[in-house]
């Protein structure tokens, strides 16, 4: 329904997918398969939408509305922690290496899994993920401070133009009243860094709690002495590392060198292809005898 919408406005207004996607922005794919009802859209591509289209705000109405993820299967043992999400007071995150589930995209979620799982369990995967957004993402979502070390923006996931469009939604959804996004700079000496990712959970009852992961498992702790030490932890971090808009300056610096990064691959790929063009016509060309001179007689 949301895609149908979608492409009677855009239609409309006599844009291509592709024009509406430079405007957004965004990859043109990723217009074509939220039209084509194949991935859900974040209610910021929906308001981008309304006010390029002038619909009046339709489409973020209509998102609204939609229950995008009515069934969801979360794996066993995360179960726990995605309750804890759907009725958290407030979360703060430390993560490296890889982007927090609750700020990942489609693509680089869907990239992330595609190193363990195929078919239709990795896209239950990427719609359980994602399914855990909404809350966060929605007006009036719950306060949500996510402290990211440096790697979450230098390791690759996926392409160049999955990273591009990752830094975008980084910087789109930090401009949310409830979400703030710091950055700990790798050049910054004297950061002390919790061994490993970790989220600090405050439920309504004020409860709190610790969570981590190993490789295949959750651990949640709620000892008040050791949330004491891991949030006293949290907060000299997030102190000490960038403000919210000098990250920002440095999310959006990375932005930039993923799409150069991505326009010299593209560039290379073309030049590659032109070179085997080439080599392919001189292959399939006639080949015409050459006149070779023969060889001058030596005179006795």
């Amino acid at each position: 329904m949301f895609g149908e919408v979608l492409r009677h406005f855009r239609e409309a207004a006599l844009l291509t997918q592709e024009a509406l996607a430079r405007q957004i922005p965004c990859d043109r794919s990723h217009v074509a398969r939220v039209e084509a009802g194949t991935r859900v859209p974040q209610d910021t591509f929906a308001k981008a939408c309304d006010e390029l289209l002038g619909t009046g705000g339709v489409l973020a109405r209509l998102w609204a509305r939609i229950d995008w993820y009515p069934q969801v299967e979360h794996p066993d043992w995360f179960r726990r922690r995605a309750e804890m999400d759907e009725v958290a007071v407030s979360l703060r995150e430390y993560q490296e290496r890889v982007m927090p589930g609750l700020l990942q995209t489609a693509d680089y979620a869907q990239s992330l899994f595609s190193l363990l799982v195929s078919g239709e369990e990795l896209k239950e995967r990427v719609r359980a993920r994602l399914s855990r957004q909404q809350r966060f993402l929605a007006e009036g979502g719950p306060l949500y401070i996510v402290v990211l070390d440096e790697s979450c923006l230098r390791n690759m996931i996926g392409s160049p133009a999955v990273m591009r469009d990752q830094c975008a939604h980084l910087l789109n959804v930090g401009r949310r009243p409830n979400i703030r996004i710091q950055v700990a700079p790798a050049s910054r000496l004297g950061l002390f860094r919790p061994s490993g990712s970790m989220s600090l959970i405050k439920l309504p009852d004020g409860h709190d709690w610790v969570y981590s992961e190993s490789l295949d498992r959750g651990h949640f702790n709620d000892d008040p002495a050791l949330f004491a030490r891991h949030s006293h932890t949290y907060d000299v971090l997030r102190a000490d590392a960038l403000s919210a808009p000098q990250s920002a300056d440095l999310i959006h610096e990375t932005m930039e060198r993923y799409a150069h990064h991505g326009r010299e691959l593209a560039d290379l790929d073309q030049e590659q292809l032109q070179r085997r063009q080439r080599r392919q016509l001189h292959r399939n060309s006639p080949r015409l005898p050459r006149n070779r001179p023969r060889p001058r007689q030596q005179e006795p």
